[in-house]
């Protein structure tokens, strides 16, 4: 450092608070009974409770196990020519100590003993398969053996029985899983047609895991259709082909805010990350529940879900029912679109990519709403898409999902001048330096500053935040080009040891 003498600063402005407290929006309020009804907005408060954790982390299990539940056997059509299925990704975004998990669970347990029944259920038509498969077995065996000794001795060889035309095997559900390679997923949904989820601890690994594939290639293709419910392909060298008529998968999940930050800032956004509804409360104080979460009530709906069957056409082929539109709900579809298109006109990146997929997502949610009705009632089954569960949809969206958004992409929607100032005021106040020169800065090999262009962006990012002066430095007595020298903003310092 130069000697320590105090330089006259004069007044100091207040320094720019985007500066020092970052750009982390306040996380909005979960409008849970306006969205969900009384009912369950009274099962996830409990819910939530039981697991000392916002109810904000329930609601991002809940959407993604229900879009799940339903899957491929109901799907969402507004008009022709546009249709959604009701899978959706979500992302409890929170700090270790948040309960992410254990409010994820309240749902994810379920899933477990929904699945654990089913797989019971049908393990006597599995017996009976496996029974029969032997008997073809031997059938076959015995069959070639007859129709070689025929063909030897010129007579004519036996038809072949019918014991060895079997059904295929019966599949054990799959309802949620939490890893498994591209391969094994493609088996699973293409015996499972109407799809599964995948619930992870945390994300972040999965997401960095996607260009592991040792022949060169990335799984990202595979899981950016995995949202969309179209028809795939899984190929690779030395496997049989898997063909998917409908790959749908929904994803749910916990990360960090660091973790989620650089991610962002490293992303291609090919929309990967765009397709998750980022869910980011704030912490809630420990208490012990006041009451039971009444867990029956929320593993009584999802059998109900789980019960749903594809529907068979003329050719006897699985496929979705579609659900239509009332005329009431797509007028408020129109005027939610026109919204969208204004928030557009202010956003940019990730954030954009986000809006972008907006309309698509209210069309998803108010077919997840609508049965999540369905699913906790007495009532006929839904015939169409009411304008109360898109209204409550476009409000989830509008004052929830996008807040969250901004809250979540706040750090990826800065400049990397921005970025790099605060990187570098944060170094500058750890030192508890009351000024520096441009060199000293340049010596501290921060990311993001390690060449002169990006530290002089910086520079002038901390100066019109006036969180730094130049100011004239000392004669250099050898000559030479003087150094630059910054006083740092006094008010940055207060406080610090």
């Amino acid at each position: 450092m130069l000697p320590q003498e105090t330089p006259f600063l004069g007044d100091w402005p207040v320094p720019s608070p985007r500066l020092t407290q970052g750009t982390t929006l306040p996380a909005p309020e979960l409008p849970l009974t306006d969205v969900f009804g009384p009912l369950w907005a009274d099962w996830i408060s409990r819910a939530a409770e039981a697991k000392s954790a916002p109810p904000d982390y329930v609601v991002a299990g809940l959407l993604a196990t229900v879009g799940s539940a339903i899957g491929n056997t109901r799907w969402a059509a507004p008009w022709e020519g546009w249709q959604e299925p009701p899978i959706l990704w979500t992302m409890a975004i929170g700090s270790p100590s948040s309960n992410k998990s254990p409010g994820l669970d309240a749902v994810l347990g379920l899933i477990k003993e929904v699945e654990r029944e089913k797989r019971q259920a049908m393990e006597g038509d599995l017996a009976e398969w496996r029974e029969k498969a032997e008997i073809a077995k031997l059938a076959e065996s015995a069959w070639k053996e007859a129709a070689k000794a025929a063909l030897k001795d010129g007579s004519e060889p036996p038809e072949r029985p019918d014991t060895l035309r079997i059904e295929p095997e019966p599949f054990l559900p799959r309802f949620s899983i939490a890893d498994g390679t591209v391969e094994r997923l493609a088996v699973i949904v293409s015996k499972q047609p109407r799809g599964t989820l995948l619930a992870r601890d945390e994300l972040a690994g999965w997401l960095q895991g996607m260009t592991r594939y040792s022949g060169g290639g990335s799984d990202r293709p595979f899981w950016l259709e995995a949202y969309g419910g179209r028809a795939y392909s899984v190929e690779r060298m030395g496997r049989e082909p898997v063909h998917i008529d409908r790959l749908s998968i929904a994803v749910t999940g916990g990360i960090q805010p660091d973790r989620l930050k650089s991610l962002l800032l490293r992303s291609d956004d090919d929309g990967l990350l765009a397709r998750f509804i980022p869910i980011w409360p704030d912490p809630v104080p420990l208490r012990r529940p006041r009451t039971q979460a009444g867990a029956e009530r929320c593993a009584m709906a999802l059998r109900r879900l789980y019960g749903l069957s594809m529907y068979r056409d003329e050719n006897d082929r699985e496929r979705p029912w579609v659900m239509p539109f009332s005329d009431p709900a797509r007028d408020v579809l129109d005027a939610f679109r026109l919204s969208v298109r204004a928030w557009e006109r202010d956003a940019e990146g990730l954030l954009l990519s986000f809006i972008g997929k907006m309309s698509g997502l209210a069309v998803r949610l108010s077919l997840i709403l609508s049965y999540l009705d369905w699913a906790m009632s007495d009532e006929p089954e839904p015939q169409e898409i009411s304008h109360n569960a898109l209204g409550r949809a476009a409000h989830f969206i509008e004052f929830y999902a996008l807040p969250m958004a901004r809250r979540a992409y706040a750090d990826a929607a800065t400049s990397k001048a921005e970025r790099g100032a605060r990187r570098l005021l944060d170094a500058i106040r750890a030192r508890g330096w009351p000024r520096f020169t441009s060199r000293e800065a340049l010596r501290l090999d921060l990311s993001g500053l390690n060449s002169v262009a990006q530290l002089n962006a910086a520079l002038t990012v901390l100066e019109d935040g006036d969180a730094i002066r130049p100011i004239a430095p000392p004669p250099n007595p050898n000559g030479g080009r003087p150094t630059r020298l910054f006083a740092v903003n006094p008010a940055l310092l207060a406080g610090l040891p």
